[in-house]
């Protein structure tokens, strides 16, 4: 689903305007809204499943098999983990996502757009959207909080529910307490700023600091024994770090491979840079490709 929503938005920005298009401009337009809801939506109740959980099964036996099912997960419901779109614990990660990026579009507009009346538009919609997504972020941060979480003994490889296992993980591993409270302070800044008064910085700090949030979610979802995605039907079946991680051999050149990401960073920032500089209307006017 989110494969397809995202193919329907690289095929309508490159046909939105095309002569003679089958579907015409405004059917490709009304893609774009569905990619743009859909979208952050959908990646929202995806990642909300490494804390709610989903219904599959993992039998490793499956990989010794000659002939018949080799499969070794296997989904217990027909409908292949769409049903964590009836979660509504999923569903508030999924709409805090959804604002997010709305926000962190707007204060885009707010760092690169040459006209008044249009970052007077993005400052006040951003307002409103700042909002929506503290609202609902908040409401699954407290839920997360208060939640039981699957716990793995790495002697044993049992598996068990732990009471409030993300709230023991913050406490246990200070550094990625401080890493989140470091990501939340600079978002909240960056909304403030980029709503008071359409501060130009205010895609800086809520760039930066939905990083560091996002890091910070993840490793308490995966680190200190904990299952990243727990089974709802098995809870034996629930996968952690050191249950499905992949051989030693493969993590060693996923590591020298790692050492890349300097060289990517930079090509990022050299990319944002030559992106980030105030455009005017006309400039927009004058451009060939327009959108």
């Amino acid at each position: 689903a989110i494969l397809l929503v995202f193919v329907v938005q690289a095929v309508s920005y490159e046909y939105r305007r095309k002569p003679s298009n089958v579907l015409g401009q405004r059917t490709y337009e009304a893609f774009l809204v569905l990619n743009g809801v859909a979208g952050p939506l959908l990646l929202g109740v995806a990642v909300g499943t490494f804390f709610t959980g989903a219904e599959f099964t993992v039998n490793r036996m499956n990989m010794a098999a000659v002939g018949g099912d080799t499969a070794i997960s296997q989904w217990a419901t027909p409908w292949h983990g769409l049903e964590a779109l009836t979660d509504a614990r999923n569903l508030l990660l999924g709409v805090a996502v959804f604002a997010l990026s709305r926000v962190l579009a707007l204060h885009f507009f707010l760092n690169n757009l040459d006209d008044e009346t249009l970052r007077l538009r993005a400052r006040r919609l951003s307002c409103g959207y700042s909002l929506l997504f503290l609202a609902a972020f908040l409401a699954f941060f407290g839920w997360l909080l208060c939640s039981d979480g699957r716990a793995i003994d790495p002697a044993s490889g049992t598996v068990s529910i732990e009471p409030y296992k993300y709230l023991h993980n913050l406490l246990a591993m200070p550094a990625v307490a401080i890493v989140l409270l470091a990501g939340v302070a600079a978002v909240l800044w960056g909304l403030w700023s980029g709503g008071r008064n359409g501060s130009r910085r205010a895609i800086w700090f809520s760039g930066a600091g939905t990083i560091l949030t996002v890091l910070a979610l993840l490793l308490l979802a995966g680190w200190n024994d904990t299952c990243y995605y727990p089974s709802l039907t098995d809870m034996q079946s629930s996968l952690a770090i050191t249950n499905s991680s992949s051989s030693l051999f493969t993590l060693k050149v996923m590591s020298v491979v790692s050492l890349l990401i300097p060289f990517v960073a930079a090509y990022i920032w050299y990319a944002w840079r030559a992106l980030t500089r105030p455009i005017s209307e006309r400039e927009v006017e004058e451009a060939e490709h327009k959108y």
